[in-house]
């Protein structure tokens, strides 16, 4: 064989080997793969039940789980339960990591006022505008399981939990329903215990329902 030709050949040989033999560099800074920074997500979530009732003065204490790679992570929320004040508190929880990243989780308290101990809203009211009924009963001071909150010829048996949280206010506060496949709430509530008969109003949100007002009168 051509002695040139031979050295060229182990030449090309040696560089094979050389560079075949090459490892990559993984020792790369802590929070970096190559020349990437590692971004790492935030998670939140609650502990317990969506839906809370409380009596007015009783204790209250937030449980909730928030974690940034793998480790406790503080979290804001958007409103604080005050067990002194009577109402409904749709409590938002949010983590958020260093690159504005952030993560939510939910929960509805309600605060039952001690001035509604005397009230009992309970009984059956009808929806004139479809002839049908609905059935409140009396659970707990301010609370209330109604049958049928929207009236509907199609709801009879359907229930939802409702509130009576001070005076004469009264709401469906958030919460998921079994019986209306997702989250059912009210607004624009009103309850009128004079002239008599009893008469009240809402909006009831839930699925395959409208936006439309709804007027129950106690029967």
């Amino acid at each position: 064989m051509n002695k040139k030709l031979s050295v060229h050949i182990f030449l090309i040989f040696s560089c094979w080997i050389l560079f075949s033999c090459k490892k990559d560099n993984f020792n790369y800074p802590p929070g970096m793969v190559g020349i990437s920074k590692i971004i790492y997500f935030p998670t939140v979530s609650i502990v317990g039940e969506r839906l809370v009732i409380l009596q007015q003065g009783a204790p209250y204490t937030d449980s909730v789980i928030s974690t940034l790679n793998g480790q406790p992570v503080s979290y804001t929320t958007n409103v604080t339960v005050s067990t002194a004040n009577p109402g409904v508190y749709n409590v938002v929880y949010t983590a958020t990591n260093p690159q504005g990243f952030s993560a939510t989780d939910w929960r509805t308290v309600v605060v039952i006022g001690n001035d509604v101990a005397a009230n009992d809203f309970s009984g059956t009211y009808l929806r004139a505008a479809t002839g049908v009924t609905s059935t409140w009963t009396k659970t707990a001071s301010g609370v209330y399981t109604v049958e049928n909150p929207g009236g509907a010829g199609v709801g009879a048996g359907l229930q939802v939990i409702a509130v009576n949280y001070t005076g004469t206010q009264i709401a469906i506060p958030v919460q998921e329903s079994t019986d209306y496949g997702g989250l059912v709430s009210s607004s624009s509530e009103t309850y009128t215990l004079t002239p008599a008969p009893p008469t009240y109003s809402w909006i009831f949100h839930a699925n395959n329902y409208g936006t439309g007002l709804r007027t129950f009168t106690k029967q």
